[in-house]
């Protein structure tokens, strides 16, 4: 078990105060897009999109993570459709937890919070400082995630002389700029970017080697759910990933990360409250089995 030794363990998110040093946090995604690669649009439809995000909160979710725009390469999207696709989700499910908003348009990420976001994912890596101008005059989080490329472009045949070393470097930079631009460190959160620019073996050893990202001192979120590192390390199409997602997931909280986005929002809270009571962070639900005198096994 790795610890990150957190700087300030204990976070306001929202309405909520999560303290990572004993917490394992589950972020659902809801895609508001067409050609989301994991649901293929089943959320695209407003209705859709809020039940589940409401379905997420009730089955456990820490956060929902909102986007309107998927990561792969393709034609851009005016920022005002962008607006339109999440800022109404928001709205509907802020009452109900803590929202991210997954973007990498500062005017976006300023009308999500004016809405009520919590959180700001940016897996562009802050590539317009003014998304860190945005996010320090509020109290959002900041989750600055790597990538190479520039939004929605493709990076062919990536490479790297060390993805740990080189992701870990990037990743300081960006929260440079950031505490620069005015975000306090207690409002950061990083994440490696599995699969964003980077191919399974890649995505592998950031994995592996993921308790280096622990000397930051900051939350870590992983986005590994259903990813095609999990798919093509096993062989298994889209809808076949989740076992290989929930063991990705656990082994990533024993190295250190604090919050996991996930599709599959049931089976991956389970999974996690089942590390933490292993940790002893918290109590069974109940006690029974060899518990009364007559037994019950």
């Amino acid at each position: 078990m790795v610890d990150p030794r957190l700087q300030g363990p204990v976070r306001r998110i929202g309405d909520r105060e999560i303290d990572f040093s004993r917490r394992l946090a589950a972020m659902a995604i809801v895609n508001r897009t067409p050609d989301s690669f994991y649901d293929l649009g089943a959320t695209y439809g407003l209705d859709a999109a809020v039940e589940s995000g409401a379905a997420a909160f009730a089955a456990g979710a820490d956060l929902v993570d909102v986007g309107g725009v998927k990561f792969a390469p393709g034609p851009a999207l005016p920022v005002e459709e962008e607006i339109d696709r999440v800022v109404p989700v928001v709205r509907a499910l802020a009452s109900a937890g803590p929202v991210s908003v997954d973007t990498f348009q500062p005017a976006v990420a300023a009308a999500a919070i004016e809405a009520g976001a919590a959180v700001i994912n940016d897996t562009t890596g802050v590539h317009d400082p003014a998304m860190a101008e945005v996010v320090a005059d509020s109290s959002a989080t900041l989750v600055i995630a790597h990538s190479l490329a520039a939004p929605r472009t493709q990076l062919p045949q990536p490479q790297y002389d060390d993805v740990v070393g080189e992701v870990v470097a990037f990743l300081r930079e960006r929260v440079d700029l950031a505490i620069a631009h005015g975000v306090p460190p207690e409002r950061i959160v990083i994440d490696p970017g599995h699969d964003l620019n980077k191919n399974t073996r890649h995505s592998l050893e950031l994995t592996r080697r993921l308790g280096e990202f622990t000397a930051f001192g900051l939350p870590l979120l992983v986005a590994l759910s259903n990813k095609d590192f999990v798919g093509e390390t096993l062989d298994r199409p889209r809808d076949g990933r989740l076992a290989g997602s929930l063991a990705a997931a656990v082994f990533c909280a024993t190295q250190g990360a604090r919050i996991v986005r996930v599709h599959n929002v049931a089976e991956t809270v389970d999974a996690l409250r089942m590390v933490e009571a292993i940790l002893g962070w918290r109590e069974p639900a109940y006690l029974l089995h060899n518990t009364r005198p007559e037994g019950n096994d």
